[in-house]
């Protein structure tokens, strides 16, 4: 009887490959899984943290005036439009600006987790948004977002959204209380 040696009797042997070529791809395809699970989570709460800037917005630009208890309270309705993501690293402001002379100007401004614009001051705003004597109103807001499972995002990522919106009913919204 011939006695082969271990690689020669093993050569042929085509038996387990597809456990040997599942083990060294699986690790790849579980990393790939878990990272569009978090690059969902993320892009979920910047869509979130965009809805409550445009929300933030609508709801100032449709009232004649604003008090900062009122303003308090849509900026915790911003901090509900987060949910399930906390709102604790959400960030909001609100001003009303008008263009005079070519120059945007703040009227009133007031934020919660970011300082409000001193008043009189400038703000640069997209050409062409308001013509001289127009008002919009500019809600702005940021998110900190950190990643549940920070392995592939292991640092805050700032998300940030601007966004413009016309009174509805008057031509300037005030805030005398600002």
């Amino acid at each position: 009887m011939i006695r082969r040696g271990l690689f020669s009797r093993l050569e042929g042997d085509e038996r387990g490959v597809a456990a040997v070529e599942f083990a060294m791809i699986a690790p790849i395809l579980i990393f790939f899984y878990l990272g569009m699970a978090e690059f969902c989570q993320g892009y979920m709460a910047q869509k979130r943290m965009g809805h409550a800037s445009a929300m933030v917005a609508d709801l100032v630009a449709q009232e004649e005036a604003v008090s900062t208890a009122g303003l308090n309270d849509i900026f915790a309705i911003g901090g509900l439009i987060m949910k399930p993501f906390s709102a604790a690293p959400l960030s909001q402001r609100v001003s009303s600006v008008t263009r005079v002379s070519g120059v945007a100007r703040i009227d009133w401004s007031r934020g919660s987790g970011m300082d409000a614009r001193a008043v009189n001051s400038t703000i640069v705003i997209p050409t062409d948004l308001i013509a001289d004597g127009e008002s919009v109103i500019v809600s702005e807001a940021t998110y900190d977002y950190d990643s549940p499972a920070d392995y592939l995002m292991p640092s805050l990522t700032r998300f940030s959204h601007i966004y413009y919106l016309r009174p509805r009913i008057v031509d300037k919204v005030a805030c005398p209380t600002c």
